[in-house]
């Protein structure tokens, strides 16, 4: 055979993909039936020519699943392929709920660890606890090296009234456990927590913007308000995105009526809009901070890009990830999807974030990972701004920058205290975590006695004593101690433990105010609040 012929067998998949795709949207673009007819014919030949002749047995649809990711990831990074399955879990996670058995877990010592059962959930209905390792899965054990979150979701999740056996290890148990759990429809929090940093100020965490999102994000601005808040800091670090309008509708509650939050523009006029505020927010006269950092992307930056260009509020933290492209999903007849962008969005001031991604996708992965390299998550001189996109928001007509994420007004350099070479090793070993995990097993029956997370600090034992504790754990587990750094990362240590260790009794809302007593872009917040009101004009003209 020829090196043309193997070439030829070498794209072969590809030529196959691009067909595919080319039918599915080329099809439905055309008026002409004629080219929708005359692609059809010629993937049919394509497929007949390998079904028929190619020298090995090929399966057609297997080959095609393979070749579809290939030919969309030359478009864009976010244009994507999802199997039915992967679409399942997707929607699943954006979704608001799923059907599973209702808990939080983490893999520790290669077996599966319940950190929290969520409340009224199968598997507190069924007698499950926090602190049990699940030791076997329908009979099956299901412990070692090869076990993963992935697995172990898939094994988890299922149908709703379906059932799942599952093997317990207790601590109060010398035998294994058994249990049946039916699955049921367990709700996604979209707000890890919220509660008061001081008297006036009230704090939201929010992961991603999924279903109830919004629901989520108001329930918890309102309970604030009734606490005695009047200014908010809003923390969308680490939020990858999700569904746009209910960013939309987050950023409605602060801005008076017609302010422009964002707009989108494709090469089809289709695809063009215009959102703007409504005027009927609860909060337009509130104070505002946006925490971002180098992992808030898409609909996070829609919210932090409406709030800085609108001059509601500040940003603080870090310049954000940079997605400003919208995708639109087209479900395919086997139940995939593809998710295709349609077109860019834009910020109030007419700028797009969108960061560069002609260099391919490689290098535009691995582009958060030069930020750490080239020192910006450090120095705000390293910030790497595209001053050819120059643009400036609609009341103090300050600068700001198209081009690559949205940068923030008060930049927080990452923390580096305490972060020695022992601080890295146990925590690369996972030691924080498991001794947290450890030391709530040990002391479940007094912990569980406690009302919430304040009454907690004041019954954990003195600093010396945790800390000694955990060198010793550490120890046990083969890190030697070395008594300079430990000192070193003594804060960032403690800090870290207390936090986890409420964590595995009172889940995520006793977390985040123990862990941002010393997060320096939290406190940024408090400071800003305090010193730059003048950035608030709308707010302030109402008062």
């Amino acid at each position: 055979m020829s090196n043309n012929q193997n070439k030829s067998f070498l794209w072969l998949p590809l030529a196959i993909a691009l067909a595919v795709v080319a039918g599915i949207f080329i099809g439905n673009r055309f008026s002409s039936k004629k080219y929708a007819v005359d692609l059809d014919r010629k993937l049919n030949s394509i497929l007949n020519l390998v079904a028929d002749g190619y020298v090995d047995t090929v399966n057609l649809d297997q080959l095609i699943e393979m070749s579809i990711p290939e030919i969309l990831s030359n478009l864009d990074p976010h244009t994507s392929y999802f199997t039915a399955e992967e679409l399942r879990a997707s929607e699943e996670d954006l979704g608001g709920s799923f059907s599973g058995i209702g808990i939080s877990f983490t893999i520790m010592n290669d077996t599966i660890g319940v950190i929290e059962v969520i409340a009224g959930g199968p598997s507190e209905n069924a007698g499950i606890q926090p602190g049990d390792r699940i030791v076997t899965i329908d009979d099956s054990v299901y412990v070692g090296s090869k076990i993963n979150n992935a697995g172990v979701m898939k094994r988890l999740r299922g149908a709703k009234n379906s059932k799942v056996k599952l093997g317990i290890k207790r601590s109060t148990s010398s035998k294994l456990l058994h249990f049946t759990v039916t699955r049921g429809d367990i709700p996604i929090n979209s707000v890890d927590a919220y509660y008061m940093l001081d008297k006036i100020t009230g704090y939201v965490k929010v992961n991603q913007f999924g279903y109830h999102t919004y629901d989520e994000f108001l329930e918890a601005l309102i309970d604030l308000r009734s606490q005695g808040a009047k200014r908010y800091v809003v923390d969308l670090r680490g939020n990858g995105g999700g569904y746009m309008e209910r960013a939309v509708l987050m950023v409605n509650e602060f801005l008076p009526e017609d302010q422009l939050i964002v707009y989108t523009k494709g090469r089809d006029k289709r695809n063009d809009s215009q959102v703007w505020s409504d005027g009927n927010g609860s909060f337009q006269d509130a104070e505002l901070v946006v925490l971002i950092d180098e992992f808030s992307a898409s609909a996070s930056e829609i919210f932090a890009g409406a709030i800085q260009d609108n001059d509601r509020g500040l940003i603080v933290g870090a310049r954000s990830f940079g997605k400003g492209l919208v995708q639109n999903q087209f479900v395919l007849p086997d139940s995939s999807a593809i998710r295709m962008t349609i077109a860019r969005y834009y910020t109030p001031s007419g700028r797009c974030i969108q960061k560069d991604y002609k260099k391919g996708n490689m290098a535009y992965e691995q582009e958060v990972l030069d930020r750490y390299t080239h020192g910006e998550l450090y120095s705000s001189d390293s910030i790497k701004v595209d001053k050819s996109q120059t643009f400036t928001t609609t009341i103090t007509h300050r600068t700001v920058y198209g081009g690559g994420g949205i940068v923030p007004d008060i930049f927080v350099p990452r923390d580096t205290t305490g972060l020695t070479r022992y601080y890295i090793d146990v925590a690369n070993a996972g030691l924080l975590q498991k001794f947290a995990f450890t030391y709530v097993d040990n002391n479940r029956r007094a912990l569980e006695k406690l009302d919430d997370y304040k009454q907690f600090m004041r019954t954990l034992p003195p600093d010396d004593v945790l800390l000694n504790d955990f060198v010793d754990y550490a120890t046990q587990s083969g890190i030697a101690p070395r008594w300079y750094y430990i000192n070193l990362s003594r804060n960032v240590i403690l800090t870290n433990i207390k936090a986890l260790i409420a964590r595995n009794i009172f889940g995520n809302s006793a977390f985040y105010p123990i862990y941002n007593r010393n997060d320096e872009t939290v406190q940024a917040a408090i400071k800003a609040l305090n010193k730059h009101k003048a950035a608030f004009p709308i707010a302030n003209d109402k008062k």
